[in-house]
């Protein structure tokens, strides 16, 4: 079986306006960067993107904001776009901001086939708001729903033809899990193997949640916010 497709023109060529997409990454760190680009190009619109957070204005997420391409936002953290701001407070954006723990257990229970899942979390808070609550031992809980979405876009440093992932380091933040829970899970990889030559103890994806797999043609790999020790 060979996922192979020739490019992020070709994989996102598939996604109609309207979808709801997963998009990898933590900051700017292991984000779909030729997907979101190509999705850009293509112009698709009325888009929902679940992503921990908004990328920055001039890149990632940013640029599909900035040209009005997405819809509604499911987040954790959107604080690092100006532009991201500027449309929620003039009612242009929907926004469903998660706890960052909730979001990542949700996106699990999605590809899990989990109903639903008790948390503590955000009990007595306006995101418990016309949610189930329980008390269990003592102590309240808040009913959270999963999330699935028609695509998943994520981004591997490594990849064979059937799907397999790896991912290096920190890049690998919420690519995994995403994976498991889009309907039709695409992946842009650094580097394209055949098939085989991964050892099967080092995969973190393995290919049966991979519908297609590219290799990306370049990466920027941007830092946000660079830091550095003082001399």
């Amino acid at each position: 079986m060979n996922k192979v497709l020739p490019s992020a023109e070709a994989a996102v060529a598939m996604v109609p306006d309207g979808a709801s997409i997963l998009m990898g990454g933590f900051g700017l760190c292991g984000i779909p960067e030729n997907l979101i680009q190509a999705l850009h190009a293509r112009g698709t619109r009325d888009l929902t993107i679940i992503s921990n957070n908004a990328g920055v204005d001039d890149f990632g997420i940013g640029i599909l904001l900035k040209s009005h391409q997405v819809r509604k936002m499911i987040s954790t953290y959107v604080g690092e776009n100006k532009e991201f701001e500027r449309q929620y407070l003039s009612g242009e954006l929907q926004v469903e901001l998660v706890p960052q723990g909730t979001f990542s257990e949700r996106i699990r229970a999605g590809g899990a086939g989990i109903g639903g899942f008790f948390t503590p979390t955000a009990y007595g808070t306006i995101v418990a708001e016309g949610k189930e609550t329980r008390l269990i031992d003592g102590k309240h809980y808040v009913l959270e729903s999963p999330i699935r979405a028609d695509f998943a876009f994520v981004r591997a440093w490594k990849g064979d033809r059937v799907g397999n992932l790896l991912y290096r380091r920190t890049a690998r933040n919420f690519n995994p899990v995403m994976a498991t829970a889009g309907r039709i899970t695409v992946a842009e990889v650094e580097h394209l193997v055949d098939t085989g030559s991964l050892d099967p103890d080092h995969v973190v994806t393995p290919g049966i949640f991979v519908n297609h797999v590219f290799q990306g043609a370049k990466y920027e790999k941007r830092i946000e916010k660079r830091t550095i020790r003082p001399g």
